[in-house]
């Protein structure tokens, strides 16, 4: 094995990526190096790739970025059972300490000391990733391959839908993301009645549509009232799934809300405007979501072998070399997962 490797890296506080040269992380007792085969780029990568305030805040350059792949068991250290060489794997991308209150009572997804690969260790945009193998996941190779490049984004999606009960019910989702379009797509398999998206992009609202939403909604032309009654939701949503990020939209679902409503927010909000007489005068039960369980690693797999098609997602495909073009695409808003091979 060669001891240096392609990576794409943060490497100055600016916007922007660098594909460069790199050494392979090496494995400790109880950890496994990861050959990457295909990545997929998320919304936080083009948040770090455009340099927002986030990123200000929280990238510490340089570091290899990218959180979203699909490997295969390349090595693993002499602690490390349950594994074997070649063997397909993903990974939980939110490294614990395993010591906090939450984690010691099987809330990983709860651990305030969680550190993120490619967020604050270094990431799978690259040719090898090093993690615990506590995070490793091994998928079953008859899923294909670029799915499993994006578990984790699928993982979010997963967990907000399930937090709330959606069998039979009429659901509102505010956000076409990605992610958005994921939760549509498990509601409908998981049994909701109606799936209503909302979004200012056409383009994905098509393609919520095409995932299975029963109506995809552009706010800034249709009125979300009149397509709700038009498909039989008179009381109000008896289920919202915050992926937006935006408090307008988040407003808008407040009042669409029947009472005794149920909301789960992932979508991270910047400003504080949040209309709290609808939440108390409605009795509506707020969850914020952040990752996954690691039940959710289960049921994802479960789930797609079961009959969910994820494959209408994924919209653009590009050698990792031409990593400009992805980030392009997702910039662009006219794109769903963007997928990076690591195969040459």
């Amino acid at each position: 094995m060669n001891t240096m490797m392609n990576a794409l890296v943060k490497t100055e506080k600016a916007p922007g990526l660098t594909l460069t040269q790199v050494p392979v992380p090496t494995c400790g007792d109880d950890e496994v190096l990861i050959k990457i085969r295909k990545t997929a780029i998320c919304g936080t990568d083009v948040h770090i790739y455009n340099w927002d305030d986030w990123s200000k805040r929280v990238i510490a350059p340089p570091i290899a970025v990218g959180h979203e792949y699909v490997g295969e068991v390349a090595a693993f250290g002499k602690n490390v059972t349950g594994l074997r060489l070649g063997q397909r794997v993903s990974g939980e991308g939110h490294i614990v300490c395993h010591q906090c209150r939450a984690c010691r009572n099987g809330q990983i997804e709860r651990c305030p000391n969680a550190k993120g690969v490619g967020v604050n260790r270094p990431g799978a945009f690259a040719e090898y990733l090093c993690i615990p193998a506590y995070n490793v996941m091994p998928v079953d190779e008859s899923i294909p391959e670029e799915i499993v490049s994006f578990f984790d984004a699928y993982g979010n999606a997963t967990h907000t839908v399930l937090e709330c009960d959606v069998v039979g019910e009429d659901v509102l989702i505010t956000g076409a993301g990605p992610i958005g379009i994921m939760a549509a797509a498990i509601c409908r398999y998981a049994g909701a009645r109606n799936v209503i998206i909302t979004d200012l992009n056409d383009y994905r609202l098509d393609l919520a549509k095409k995932m299975g939403a029963t109506a995809a909604v552009n706010v800034t032309r249709e009125n979300l009232d009149e397509v709700a009654r038009a498909h039989g939701v008179t009381d109000g949503f008896d289920v919202g799934l915050e992926m937006s990020g935006s408090i307008k939209a988040f407003n808008q679902m407040l009042k669409a809300l029947r009472n005794g409503a149920h909301v789960a927010m992932l979508g991270l909000m910047n400003e504080e405007a949040i209309d709290w007489n609808d939440v108390i005068l409605k009795c509506i039960t707020l969850k914020g979501i952040y990752g996954r369980k690691m039940d959710t690693w289960h049921k994802m797999p479960a789930m797609i072998q079961g009959g969910l098609d994820l494959a209408p997602l994924i919209t653009h495909r590009y050698n990792f070399r031409e990593f400009e073009k992805g980030f392009e695409a997702m910039n662009s808003g006219l794109s769903g997962k963007v997928v990076l091979d690591w195969t040459e």
